[in-house]
């Protein structure tokens, strides 16, 4: 690999190393293009869901599926293709990964029924859980010292704006073309993206000979996958043994996962690390965080355009404090971190999010003024401006550095399987309670012995197919869209709710199982001496030098906060920004 390096010297004129890739300026770009196509789409379907409920007559629980599939194709694969990227070729799953993008966004797009859009938004994460992680691992292998850093604060800082900026796009473009034009949204940049990095990102840099866990890569998928789906399934009428079948089929995998990782001779996840307080309480924090925001925005954008009546670009334009503040906030956070500690710093973000939530569920409501929506939307971006880079930084700062990679991966599952979490539960949520209230309501009314069965079957499916049923009957539409209006607010104070109690849970997690600032630099202190000791006599049984020198010095900076990057997808800078 062609390499530029550059010294810059210090007072005592000691020379500190930068390295970098030839052409460096254009291989960042295609990888900032690269996480670009994977982050799109997580959040611009969420704008067409109205109108994708309209075309498809779909259920709620169907258009929580639309939602959840592409963070659920992401959350089961970031691990298992993370790894086998790391061994077989960094390059080569990243083109894959953007290659399979295309017929994805296509099948999406033009989708003839409700179960093809579904599965297209599936494999679509599949795709983005091959080319995402990847990015930041080649940026990591491509350059070394200051270069570095300050490539991935570039890379982290343009994929919050570019994602956050994804519904934005999703509802200029339907305000003009139809529901399916929202994910073809990266059509334009997959054309661009493939053949820059065909041609200028380095083949088989730095890769790894340690063989995959393969088997615990499978076993990986089944338990967050059957566990994802059994949640959504757990509320729709007559669903209930499937329901119960995928969440037996969940906690199996997970005690097969859990004894093939303590049983195998390289595992995919390392328990011993995974089992240290400061990391489970941090990635569990972070979980709840960004799942939070993820699962806001998903309800947010439905109730924006089903009872405010804003339009598309409106219901975009609506969320856009959430990312001023993330970003405004985040490099603020990390200063409060390395000044008051992780935990502290992870209690403001949560009280932040807890705040969102609570004027969600009281002031959201019909005729409720922008300034209503503006508000919960800025307190949900600040508390996750706060939360995200002490959850991360407690996750990259408390495993050795032959197990950063781990913690890097870890930190792209707490944004993928935490949407994937949130949005299920409080989509399962909406669901049970928009159903209940219109049920009651039908019930309720002076004509109820005249609708039929049928009709009222649509009137409880989702407030999309009680607002068809409205055109067809138009003598009774203000009644049936007002009740409409009335059980879809219902529905959303049971999701807020959960999104409560699931941050008072963290809240109280995090007070009693993570360490004050004192407490944490003497737990990531002993990690660091355990992990030195555990690596001298790996090395002397292998009957080769240790890395005691220079994995010591990494993990001591890593302990006191100081900026060591990740041998895969990094969390430090990227939580911040998502």
């Amino acid at each position: 690999m062609a390499a530029e390096s550059a010294g810059a010297a210090d007072a005592g004129g000691t020379e500190e190393q930068s390295t970098s890739p030839a052409r460096a300026g254009l291989v960042l770009g295609s990888l900032i293009l690269v996480a670009a196509v994977a982050n799109l789409p997580l959040a611009s379907a969420n704008v067409a869901l109205p109108d994708i409920g309209l075309h498809f007559d779909a259920s709620q629980t169907q258009l929580n599926l639309v939602a959840v599939c592409y963070s659920l194709g992401l959350a089961v694969s970031v691990l298992w293709f993370g790894a086998v990227g790391d061994r077989y070729g960094r390059k080569q799953m990243l083109l894959v990964g953007v290659g399979l993008s295309l017929p994805a966004c296509l099948t999406m797009a033009w989708a003839p029924d409700i179960g093809v859009l579904i599965a297209g938004r599936f494999v679509g994460g599949l795709a983005a859980g091959m080319a995402y992680p990847t990015t930041l691992s080649l940026i990591t292998a491509l350059w070394s010292g200051p270069r570095r850093t300050r490539c991935i604060a570039l890379w982290s800082a343009t994929g919050g704006a570019i994602s956050a900026v994804g519904p934005l796009i999703a509802g200029l473009l339907l305000a003009r073309f139809w529901w399916g034009s929202v994910f073809l949204i990266t059509l334009p940049l997959i054309a661009v993206t493939f053949p820059l990095a065909v041609k200028l990102i380095p083949s088989h840099v730095n890769e790894g000979d340690r063989p995959v866990d393969h088997l615990g890569g499978l076993l990986s998928v089944v338990l967050v996958g059957a566990t994802i789906l059994a949640i959504n399934f757990a509320v729709v009428p007559d669903k209930g043994a499937l329901a119960v079948g995928l969440a037996l089929l969940g906690v199996a995998a997970v005690v097969a996962f859990g004894l093939r990782e303590r049983r195998a001779p390289e595992p995919l996840y390392d328990l011993q690390v995974a089992r240290r307080r400061i990391f489970w309480v941090a990635a569990g924090a972070g979980i709840i965080v960004f799942g939070s925001l993820m699962g806001a925005m998903f309800i947010g954008q439905q109730f924006l355009q089903n009872v405010l009546g804003y339009s598309t670009v409106d219901a975009g334009l609506a969320i856009l404090p959430a990312a001023f503040f993330m970003v405004l906030i985040a490099p603020r956070s990390a200063k409060l971190v390395e000044a008051r500690g992780s935990r502290f710093t992870l209690q403001v973000g949560y009280v932040f999010v807890l705040l969102g939530f609570l004027t969600m569920l009281i002031l959201w409501k019909d005729g409720s003024s922008y300034w209503e929506v503006g508000l919960a939307y800025s307190l949900i971006g600040a508390g996750v401006g706060f939360a995200g880079t002490p959850a991360s930084h407690a996750l990259t700062g408390s495993v050795p550095v032959t197990r950063v990679g781990m913690a890097s991966g870890t930190a792209d599952l707490q944004r993928d399987l935490g949407g994937a979490v949130m949005q299920s539960i409080m989509g399962a949520l909406l669901t049970a309670g928009y159903s209940a209230a219109a049920t009651k309501a039908i019930g309720s009314s002076p004509n109820a012995s005249n609708i039929s069965a049928n009709v009222q079957s649509e009137l409880t499916k989702s407030f999309d197919t009680a607002a068809d049923i409205a055109k067809q009957y138009p003598q009774y539409s203000n009644q049936i869209v007002s009740s409409a209006k009335e059980s879809f607010i219902h529905g959303q104070h049971w999701a807020y709710a959960s999104g409560v109690i699931a941050v008072v849970i963290g809240m109280g997690i995090v007070h009693f199982f993570f360490p004050a600032a004192a407490g944490e630099r003497d737990l990531l202190a002993s990690y660091l001496k355990a992990d030195a000791a555990r690596s001298d006599t790996t090395g002397a049984a292998a009957g080769a030098p240790t890395r005691g020198t220079a994995a010591g010095a990494d993990a001591t900076a890593s302990a006191a906060g100081a900026d060591v990057p990740p041998a895969r997808p990094g969390a430090g800078v990227d939580a911040g920004a998502s």
